[in-house]
């Protein structure tokens, strides 16, 4: 079997006005092989394509309010703003009308609809302190284009693959991986990033 090695790339605060592709290469440039696989945190791609709220900015319905109280106290989505945050991309009453089906999945043992069927932005939406200083004063979004983004990746690099992972979750064991491209197995490759957690795909 193949030894593998993990090797961590630091980078300088990346921002909105940052290309995210120009600053992987940028970062990564003799250290990445044509075997190896470049992974980059969801949060860092959302925030180069300018995928960020500042709660001063947002207006908070009572829906928001309300639906958020039904939220473990550990998500995202268990503030106003990051509530607020989803209804803003998925629609309030769709939001609503997927909280409920969640409520009564839960009452047969069935987990997660709430998850699966709020939107796409519904897993990876983090709110406030969910992300790095200084974007730790907004609320941001999963990254858009996400097959584009890691297929853009390897074709520059020229690396065996690309994944876009959302590890946040380590406490919960739940890293999932947003946008990969193929040829390899996602899960097995997420498991280098946070070993023995259980992975999911968003997407």
């Amino acid at each position: 079997m193949a030894n593998v090695e993990l090797i961590t790339v630091p980078t300088r605060i990346l921002t909105d006005k940052d290309d995210i592709i120009d600053m992987i290469e940028k970062y990564t440039k003799d250290k990445i092989g044509a075997d190896d696989v470049l992974t980059v945190a969801e949060s860092v791609v959302a925030i180069t394509q300018g995928r960020f709220v500042r709660p001063d900015e947002m207006k908070i319905s009572d829906e928001a309010k309300f639906c958020c109280r039904f939220i473990p106290d550990y998500g995202s989505l268990a503030t106003p703003h990051g509530m607020q945050a989803l209804m803003n991309v998925e629609g309030t009453w769709h939001v609503m009308l997927s909280l409920f089906a969640g409520f009564l999945g839960k009452l047969v043992g069935i987990r997660g609809l709430f998850y699966k069927w709020g939107g796409k932005q519904a897993p990876l939406i983090d709110d406030c302190t969910g992300t790095m200083p200084p974007f730790d004063k907004c609320v941001v979004y999963g990254p858009s284009d996400g097959a584009e983004v890691v297929k853009k990746i390897k074709d520059r690099l020229g690396c065996f693959g690309a994944m876009i992972a959302d590890v946040n979750d380590l406490e919960l064991e739940n890293p999932k991986y947003v946008a990969a491209t193929e040829g390899f197995i996602c899960c097995s490759t997420i498991h280098l990033v946070t070993p023995l957690k259980k992975p999911r795909s968003v997407f």
